[in-house]
């Protein structure tokens, strides 16, 4: 299992890309993979095979209309690991012996 997180804009669509960011989460969350969208990427778990192929998919996408696209990605492989995206954070706050800020909290903290 890997944990892949990236980021992919097109350059030549001005100063918001959010359309184009929604087009990727739309063929993220389709996939059914476990993801997690954050204000400079998404990270995506699953095996190697599935989250090259929806990374593919959303320069695919984005590709359809923009003529120049950067993507930054990076890959986390552990052999025989799943649930790694809640996981990690787990282990941090249990060493720090307290709950940190994550998108998931932080937004529900502006929610109430």
């Amino acid at each position: 299992m890997v944990l892949l997180e990236f980021s992919m804009s097109p350059l030549n669509k001005g100063d918001s890309v959010s359309q184009y960011v929604a087009r990727s989460i739309d063929i993220i969350d389709r996939s059914g993979l476990d993801y997690r969208l954050h204000a400079m990427g998404t990270i995506i778990e699953g095996d190697i095979d599935q989250v090259l192929a929806v990374l593919k998919a959303c320069l695919e996408a984005m590709a359809a209309d923009c003529d120049r696209i950067t993507c930054s990605a990076k890959l986390d492989y552990r052999a025989g690991q799943t649930g790694r995206l809640q996981s990690k954070v787990d282990s941090v706050e249990q060493k720090l012996g307290r709950k940190v800020k994550t998108l998931g909290s932080a937004s529900s903290e502006h929610d109430s």
